[in-house]
């Protein structure tokens, strides 16, 4: 596992070489990728920007999915048709994890509509992705207070994604997993410990405010690893750990003490927290 540095995870505005210079700055092992600019890099543009990660002792982490195929047929094609640059720009780059989130209920589709246009649409995303050697993570939504906002709940627990998975059937799908709405959703150890390594593309690690019963949890209203220790950080990376998980691990804690911060003191402050994670792993 990596501590990896996602800037637009902790309210950071950054371009790539910010970003990779941040990380470098604060003891990260890895950085988010951004594929629109990696795709845009000349060959001796990437190579220099290779030679200035191996000099920062930095590897990429993952990218995030430049596809919505959350709306309308017509935006979900455009992004679809962009899709082959952007892939091919990030295998130049050796970039092989993108990953992305599913929301976890609707207004106008049932939840078998729904499941048949995510399973449809993911799996002519992940086949141009395996296409250039990459695997996509998805990650599910699991407070109660998402899930019930529209009039229909979709996907929001590891078991309902683990369906999808197994009807989009490409080979290259797994979790983005975030410790968040693992929790949220009620998933446990013995969830985690049912994966291979392979099975999980990234990770999210977040803890949760106190005081608030779970079924009320607020999704933009979360904390840094560790800060509180309502969620058990410890099993979660244990577990993580057991099943050889390899990729990377970065906060999103949507967190307005954090976004009050600047750039500096918010990578610090991710960095720290997490290393007090990561001491948990025994």
């Amino acid at each position: 596992m990596t501590m990896d540095l996602v800037c637009g995870n902790i309210g950071v505005s950054a371009g790539q070489r910010e970003a990779i210079d941040l990380a470098a700055r604060y003891g990260f092992e890895s950085v988010g990728a951004d594929g629109g600019f990696l795709a845009g890099l000349s060959a001796q543009e990437l190579a220099a920007l290779k030679a200035l990660m191996k000099s920062k002792r930095l590897v990429f982490g993952a990218a995030g999915l430049p596809v919505e195929f959350r709306r309308d047929e017509s935006t979900f094609k455009a992004g679809l048709e962009e899709l082959p640059r952007i892939a091919a720009g990030l295998q130049r780059a050796g970039v092989g994890r993108v990953t992305t989130w599913l929301m976890p209920c609707d207004d106008r589709l049932t939840y078998i509509r729904n499941f048949r246009q995510h399973a449809r649409r993911l799996r002519q995303v992940a086949t141009i992705l395996k296409e250039h050697g990459i695997r996509l993570g998805l990650e599910y939504v699991g407070p109660k207070t998402s899930w019930t906002s529209r009039r229909y709940p979709f996907i929001h627990t590891m078991a309902e994604m683990k369906d999808l998975f197994a009807q989009i059937d490409t080979g290259n799908v797994g979790f983005l997993l975030d410790s968040w709405h693992w929790w949220n959703a009620g998933d446990t150890v013995a969830d985690i410990l049912s994966l291979k390594g392979q099975d999980v593309i990234a990770v999210d690690l977040n803890d949760a405010p106190v005081g608030i019963p779970k079924d009320q949890q607020v999704d933009n209203h979360r904390e840094l690893p560790c800060a509180t220790g309502v969620i058990p950080v410890g099993s979660f990376l244990n577990a993580l750990n057991q099943i050889r998980y390899d990729g990377p691990v970065r906060a999103e804690p949507f967190n307005q003490a954090l976004n009050r911060m600047s750039k500096d003191e918010a990578c610090a402050a991710v960095a720290a927290s997490l290393r007090k994670a990561f001491a948990l792993i025994g």
